[in-house]
């Protein structure tokens, strides 16, 4: 108990360290995790994909200075959100929600969708989503070199 009252604390001390913007963007955040990972569980992937972008195109690499420094902005907003949802949040709604707060911002990403052999069983395949915007990796970083690409949306 003593450990959750701590841990509890120290939310709390980062939330009031955030600026208002920061905290808008990750309530944002933790909300559109929710719709997204709903959206994976109850909805035929073709229907999710046309939210996404035009299927098989990437998004330029150039970007301004200012939409990379939100980009980023969502990125961390994502990823800090995803730390803290009751449910799931794995790499694809991680994906699928940077995507969206992308889109409402008119900046332009590319979400990938990469398979690769699993470790513990060759004859398995592991699946991974991750998002670019210009040439940094918002959402999925970790892994993501060694997955082969199937799938993008931009």
């Amino acid at each position: 108990m003593t450990t959750w009252f701590k841990s509890f604390r120290d939310v709390l001390a980062k939330w009031r360290r955030r600026t208002r913007a920061e905290r808008i963007l990750l309530l944002e955040a933790f909300l559109l995790l929710g719709v997204a990972r709903l959206a994976v569980l109850a909805l035929p992937f073709k229907w999710l994909a046309v939210s996404l972008g035009r299927h098989m195109h990437e998004a330029d690499a150039r970007i301004s200075a200012s939409d990379l420094h939100l980009a980023r902005s969502v990125g961390q907003a994502i990823c800090a959100a995803a730390n803290y949802t009751p449910w799931e949040s794995v790499c694809l709604p991680q994906a699928v929600a940077a995507q969206w707060m992308l889109k409402r911002r008119h900046i332009a990403g590319t979400l990938y969708l990469g398979v690769a052999k699993a470790d513990a069983h060759p004859e398995r395949l592991a699946a991974h989503a991750w998002l670019r915007c210009g040439n940094l990796i918002l959402t999925g970083r970790q892994g993501h070199r060694q997955y082969t690409v199937v799938a993008t949306f931009a």
